[in-house]
């Protein structure tokens, strides 16, 4: 069930796994998906356990990064986990470091895959109906630690002296 958003700030870390560009449109039909195909080629190859580095206990995360632009431009997903240090990348690995910052945290312990599709449904209807926090577009993440425990980080604006951004507001140095 989803709970209401709250805000966190996150140190930055690195997230080895599996990637591919995409856009939402594209998501949206069967045909023309590919999430799912990372994330079956993500559990089937048992990447989580081929991570030398992996910090230990790392859940697994799904990260999202180099948009194109806002919600409907291309952007990459990445399935992997948390890793300690940078080993040498596998041609196809990738490793993304999600930036220090503010998020706003969106929890829901529904059953997967349920609880990942109204959390994003979620997400992009808050982004719509408030003008509290505006999104970054720098990086978000899923976080998966169980079958009914889900989290989903959407990195949000600051300014300059870290006062989090609201639409029309402005940063005051």
């Amino acid at each position: 069930m989803p709970k209401t958003p709250t805000v966190t700030y996150i140190n930055r870390f690195t997230v080895m796994g599996l990637s591919v560009r995409t856009i939402n449109r594209d998501e949206f039909n069967q045909k023309t998906a590919k999430l799912p195909t990372l994330w079956e080629n993500f559990s089937s190859k048992g990447i989580a356990d081929q991570v030398i580095n992996r910090v230990p206990h790392s859940p697994i995360f799904g990260v999202y990064s180099d948009y194109e632009s806002d919600a409907t431009g291309y952007y990459t997903v990445t399935a992997g986990v948390t890793v300690e240090k940078e080993e040498e990348e596998r041609i196809e690995w990738n490793t993304i470091h999600i930036p220090s910052g503010h998020y706003l945290v969106f929890e829901n312990n529904s059953m997967l895959p349920q609880a990942v599709v109204e959390t994003w449904k979620n997400v992009w209807h808050y982004f719509e109906s408030q003008n509290t926090y505006q999104r970054n577009f720098n990086a978000d993440f899923e976080v998966y630690r169980g079958a009914e425990d889900f989290a989903l980080y959407i990195g949000i604006k600051t300014g300059q002296n870290g006062v989090i951004l609201s639409e029309g507001s402005k940063d005051l140095l």
